[in-house]
């Protein structure tokens, strides 16, 4: 057995991980970093209907080129890594994913609120 030098070691991942779940995080923080190609974008396609094809040519162009920027530096996937080896240690010390935290369970008064008012 090899001695450990006390350097941390890299938390090994899973290939759900490196190849799905990390991609997602970065397709999101990307599409936010991008945001004003995707508005410009958005625009252009409602502006346009069918012919989107061919009048959004060139702000598909300037989106393609802001995510492929992203989702091509290395430091982006390292920083998109670490947030999800944070998201996946908080989980696995409370059970809670990210998502769960936001949702709230309505209480039992505030249901008898709803179905009163669905009844009368």
């Amino acid at each position: 057995m090899e001695a450990t030098s006390g350097v941390e070691e890299e938390p090994k991942l899973r290939h759900v991980e490196k190849d799905v779940l990390i991609p997602k995080i970065m397709r999101e923080k990307a599409k936010e970093l991008c945001s004003e190609k995707v508005q410009a974008f958005t625009k252009c396609c409602q502006d346009s209907g069918i012919l989107m094809v061919v009048k959004c040519r060139e702000e598909n162009a300037a989106l393609k080129e802001c995510l492929t920027a992203h989702y091509t530096n290395p430091a982006f996937y390292e920083e998109c890594k670490a947030d999800y080896l944070k998201q996946r240690e908080a989980f696995r010390a409370t059970g809670i994913r990210p998502n769960q935290k936001e949702q709230r369970v309505p209480t039992s008064d505030q249901l008898l609120g709803e179905l009163a008012s669905i009844i009368l």
